[in-house]
């Protein structure tokens, strides 16, 4: 007979920084606070350096949200019903090669002659 091994139960396991940061929300959260900043020089040219920290955290507020939030798996949220359990990076992704797609599709009733 053959050999048996043991097949752990969860592969898909996140290592995590500072408990709160998994790589991928690190990652989001570091390239969305290098666009506040640069969004916020424009108001540090300005002399207003505390609008630029502010919109810098709120911009890396926004990448952590993109990349730790998972849609939830519930009827409650309508239109992303269909999109329960998947991370938020996932669907934005998905959304933005969707939109940059130069192909177009055409169905007809009739189907292909």
């Amino acid at each position: 007979m053959g050999r048996t091994y043991s097949v752990p139960r969860s592969v898909k396991g996140e290592s995590r920084i500072l408990y709160i940061f998994s790589i991928k929300s690190l990652m989001f959260t570091i390239a969305f606070g290098i666009v506040g900043l640069l969004i916020g020089s424009v108001f540090s040219f300005l002399g207003l350096r505390m609008a630029r920290l502010i919109i810098t955290v709120i911009f890396a507020a926004i990448g952590f949200g993109v990349g730790a939030l998972v849609i939830p798996d519930s009827p409650i949220v309508g239109i992303l019903r269909k999109a329960g359990g998947e991370p938020v990076s996932d669907i934005l992704i998905r959304t933005i090669t969707f939109k940059k797609r130069k192909k177009i599709y055409i169905y007809r009733e009739g189907g292909i002659k």
